[in-house]
């Protein structure tokens, strides 16, 4: 274990579950959506999640940072997919057929994360979450805004306004500039 990051937080295979709505076309629902990365579980609130994608082609940007692993076309539109594997010091693994997109937005600025598993949905709010971690550093720190638990363990609460300014990171290239 790293010494920078808190315990994993265990998943349990039997939690996946193809049946298991995961976002509702007829409104926003309290509560979040369950992804997996490693052996840690994460929470998106549902009010930010856009879609849920199967895994499409991903074309990769020369001279990009490891956790942007390329654009890919959503709705005609260009998505950019981010994987935050590198960012939380998860070991990345080849994606499974389990593997998805999680499509969020918020206020324009849409991103598409890399997901292992999309293993459910968290049907409370995330309003009541606790501290995360005191042990998390670096980037880890400031990708989760606090931790709450279900019936199968601790789930990590991603800071989605975290995730879309990743994209302040990258260098801005402006033709003749």
């Amino acid at each position: 274990m790293h010494s920078d990051l808190a315990a994993p937080l265990p998943v349990e295979p039997a939690v996946e579950d193809p049946e298991t709505p995961i976002a509702g076309s007829t409104g926003v629902a309290a509560g979040a959506i369950l992804l997996r990365l490693g052996a840690s579980r994460y929470a998106v609130d549902m009010a930010d999640v856009a879609e849920v994608l199967p895994m499409p082609r991903i074309t990769r940007v020369p001279a990009a940072p490891g956790w942007l692993r390329g654009v890919a076309n959503w709705r005609g539109r260009m998505l950019p997919v981010v994987d935050l594997r590198p960012l939380l010091a998860t070991p990345e693994v080849a994606l499974s057929s389990s593997a998805r997109i999680l499509v969020i937005a918020r206020d324009d600025v849409v991103v598409g994360l890399i997901t292992e598993a999309i293993p459910g949905v968290y049907d409370a709010a995330l309003t009541d979450c606790a501290p995360p971690p005191p042990t998390l550093t670096g980037a880890a720190a400031s990708l989760i805004v606090g931790q709450v638990a279900d019936r199968h363990g601790p789930l990590a609460v991603l800071d989605v306004g975290a995730v879309l300014a990743l994209r302040d990171r990258l260098e801005r290239r402006r033709s003749g500039a």
